[in-house]
């Protein structure tokens, strides 16, 4: 089975997607990151939702933003992947579907992204480079990241 992928504004979003994309957010940001913070942060409504599907169940999720929202550039956030299945290169498929959609749905192809610092080389394999010195976001390493 292949995943599929959806991309949704915030009003296009039944209670079903919506529930289960905070599901997997608290899931991974929270309980397995073991990192308290304010996921829901008022600004859900301003994004861009890519869902992947993996026989029916929500497996990957990251938001868009267009620019001047949260950078400069345009930017991908709360990209995540469900532990269940890290194992099949989803994430992968999330990010080129990601940065597709900014192309498509904001006519951009520079992009901002707030990065765990232990994925750096995951996202320079998606052509991001490293644009800042490492900082913590709610004690977690990070750094920005830009790709044109």
């Amino acid at each position: 089975m292949e995943i599929t992928f959806k991309i949704k504004r915030f009003n296009e979003l039944s209670t079903t997607e919506l529930y289960s994309l905070l599901q997997l957010r608290s899931e991974v940001f929270v309980v397995e990151q073991n990192c308290v913070y304010q996921d829901i942060d008022g600004k859900d409504e301003k994004a861009l939702h890519v869902l992947g599907y993996y026989n029916g169940d929500l497996a990957a999720y990251s938001r868009l933003f267009n620019k001047g929202y949260y950078f400069d550039e345009t930017s991908i956030g709360r990209v995540v992947v469900s532990p269940k299945y890290r194992d099949k290169k989803i994430g992968h498929d999330l990010m080129r579907v990601s940065i597709e959609a900014i192309k498509e749905n904001f006519n951009e192809t520079a992009i901002t992204i707030s990065a765990q610092e232990y994925l750096k080389k995951f996202y320079e394999s998606h052509g991001f480079i490293q644009t800042s010195e490492m900082y913590l976001e709610d004690d977690i390493p990070h750094i920005q990241m830009k790709r044109s």
